[in-house]
This record gives structure tokens, sequence and C-alpha cells, in this order.
């Protein structure tokens, strides 16, 4: 049995150029401009401390860093609450691998709170085996820790899980877990894609390649 593991942003739903604004807004009251882009191209997927040490070059206290996301956060969710739309046939697949049979979960650098708010607006809430988050692990992608925890979870050996994913980071921490990578060009092109180890790529749920649907049995 082949296993599907999803990230969130950026794959379920396209909403990753929202974010790098927010965290724009969020790093030049620190008194530091950064590019909206560099968020959601160099920095997707990591954990907040990690992007926040990195802008500022030291490590912020936790109470530093909690207010400083959890302020960001809360003003994604009131911009995006209204907003939440899924990737063109994502939620249709999920679907249908769950109807075949296949085990999926949900990998993702969201908090819980974002998480929430984006399964409950694709009304998937309840369409994941497992869900772990980065509470869940000590580092984030593109070290391969939150995607050999999310196979822990389902039970199912590295090497039987597909991941999709829209980041380069994610396709590279899928691939240091010894998994198969789907590149979803959100952010990225096919081939920036393909380039970091994705196997297969597609602009969204609805033209994936006929051998990627073979493997799940859906083809």
């Amino acid at each position: 049995m082949i296993a599907a593991l999803f990230d969130l942003n950026g794959t379920l739903v396209d909403d990753m150029r929202l974010h790098g604004e927010l965290w724009r807004d969020a790093v030049r009251e620190l008194g530091h401009e950064v590019p909206p882009e560099r968020f959601y191209r160099d920095w997707a997927g990591w954990k907040s401390e990690e992007v926040l040490a990195t802008i500022v070059g030291h490590a912020l206290p936790a109470e530093t860093v909690r207010a400083i996301v959890e302020a960001k956060e809360a003003r994604y969710r009131e911009v995006y609450r209204t907003r939440v739309t899924e990737v063109s046939g994502a939620v249709a697949f999920l679907r249908r691998l769950r109807a075949a049979g296949t085990k999926v979960a949900l990998a993702t650098a969201a908090p819980a709170l974002n998480r929430a708010l984006v399964l409950e607006g694709l009304g998937i809430t309840g369409d994941f085996d497992q869900v772990v988050g980065p509470e869940g692990v000590k580092r984030g992608k593109p070290a391969p820790d939150i995607f050999l925890a999310t196979a822990a979870a389902l039970d199912v050996a590295p090497e039987r899980c597909v991941v999709f994913e829209d980041a380069l980071n994610g396709i590279v921490a899928a691939r240091a877990a010894g998994m198969r990578a789907v590149g979803i060009a959100t952010a990225f092109s096919q081939d920036e894609l393909h380039g970091a180890g994705a196997e297969w790529a597609a602009d969204d749920f609805r033209s994936l390649p006929a051998g990627l649907l073979a493997l799940f049995g859906l083809a």
C-alpha cells in the first residue's frame, strides 16, 4: 500500500504569497526589510523560530517569537478566512484516494489554528488518517523530520510514501526522508520542482500525470 502525505499551504491551498506579505510586515516591525518572496520561496516549511533567527542573526527569546508569530498568524486567519479556496482538484483527489483505501496524512508547518481554518474551509477536517504539525518535530523542512514522523504515525515505511509539496524545501525534505515526491507548481515552476527532486510535477490536482495516478490505482 502506498500512502499519500500532503503539505498544506501552497499545496492544498494557494496562500503562500499572502504568508510572505504578512511575514514581511511582521519583521518590518523588528527593523528588517525582507521581500515577501523570500519567505515563500527560501524559507517555506521552516519553523517560525528558524526563520526569525535567520533574519535577525541570532535566536530570539521564546516569548518574543511567540508574540510575533501569534500576531502574524492571527492576521492571516483574519484575512484568509473568507478566501479559503482549494488548489484546483485537491479535495476531489484526496477523496478519490480515501475511496481507494489509501492512507492519507497532512504534514505541515502550519500552526493548529491555521490548519483548522483551512481544513474547515475546505470541508476536509475528517479526511486525514493523521495530521502532523510543527509542534510534533524538532526541525522544519528541508530536514526530513516531519515526513518521517508522519510515516511513523501512519505505520507506513518511508519508501512506501509519496509526498505532495509546493516548495523546494518540502521536496528536498521528502527525498531526504526516502520518499517519492510530487511538486505542485503554485510557487515554483515544474522545472524547478523537478530540479529539487520531484519525480512528478503538475500545475494542480486536475493535471496529475497518468503514471502517478496509476501508482495509486486511480488511472
